[in-house]
């Protein structure tokens, strides 16, 4: 009789054991929250060439808005999860990089420039909107390029796998045809204008203020007045609800707070002010507990 039972009892008895073994003392939690809870780490991944949201300074440390917030993140996630200590660790993520990082478990939290959209959320998770921006170009002021019409048949540098890129291609539908150039970085793609590469580089506006007026003397370089797209940006996440909530409840609280003032002013020149789209991601995102 026990001969009979052993084949059809031997999967379930590796079965129990692989589970066993997988939650034993040395085993790293699948779950972002248990795994954080037990390492007291938290892997937090920017980009070095996001300017203003997420950059390496001047001193070679993190600095941006995004890294701002994460920050506030990481000390709400170290309040909530009741740790006594939490250790920030910065990974340096790429556009191209960065969502493979996240799902492949490098950086528990991305703190960049972030779009959200459906398609990428079929892989990661996204945070409450953080912030709302839109895509355009620069091009040199002595060129003829102004207007998105005016980019067809043009070579317009993009990161590849953004969201730009795929507003530019869509662009044809309306007779406009760019000829792509691929980079890497935004300051790759503002070098290629500069040094005749491409005729323009197109990618999140605000990051180009920051690359223009942070950028080398020489040929100046001028900011298209279109809007490509409109879109929100998020701190990205692997696809766990606990952790969403977790972060979604920093944010909030940075939010209802009046804390977001503070990172603010700490990541934008003096005298800057939030845009009515901004202030409005604000109010709509301060949830009450």
């Amino acid at each position: 009789m026990y001969s009979r039972l052993l084949p059809l009892l031997a999967p379930l008895l590796v079965s129990t054991l692989l589970a066993a073994c997988a939650s034993g003392p040395g085993a790293v939690p699948r779950d972002p929250l248990a795994r954080i809870s037990q390492s007291q780490t938290l892997r937090l991944g920017y980009r070095e060439d996001a300017k203003p949201f997420s950059y390496k300074g001047a001193d070679g440390a993190p600095s941006g808005y995004s890294v701002e917030l994460c920050k506030r993140v990481a000390s709400s996630l170290q309040a909530q999860l009741k740790l006594a200590k939490l250790d920030v660790q910065w990974v340096p993520v790429t556009a191209t990089t960065r969502m493979q990082a996240v799902t492949d478990g490098s950086i528990d939290l991305e703190c960049g420039s972030t779009s959200r959209t459906l398609g990428r959320e079929k892989q990661v998770d996204f945070s409450n909107p953080i912030w709302v921006e839109g895509s355009s170009f620069v091009s040199l002021a002595t060129s003829s390029i102004a207007r998105a019409v005016d980019l067809n048949a043009k070579r317009v540098a993009v990161i590849p796998g953004t969201t730009t890129e795929q507003v530019l291609r869509g662009l044809s539908s309306r007779g406009i045809v760019p000829v792509f150039v691929a980079v890497q970085t935004s300051s790759e793609g503002i070098a290629a204008v500069r040094g005749g590469r491409a005729d323009a580089f197109a990618t999140d506006s605000l990051i180009l203020v920051g690359e223009v007026t942070g950028g080398p003397a020489g040929a100046t370089l001028r900011l298209s007045d279109d809007y490509l797209s409109m879109e929100s940006y998020s701190l990205m996440m692997r696809r766990d609800p606990d952790m969403r909530l977790a972060v979604n409840r920093a944010l909030a609280e940075t939010y209802r707070s009046g804390e977001i003032a503070k990172v603010f002013r700490q990541s934008f020149p003096a005298g800057t002010a939030p845009s009515a789209l901004v202030e409005a991601v604000y109010v709509l995102n301060a949830l009450p507990e």
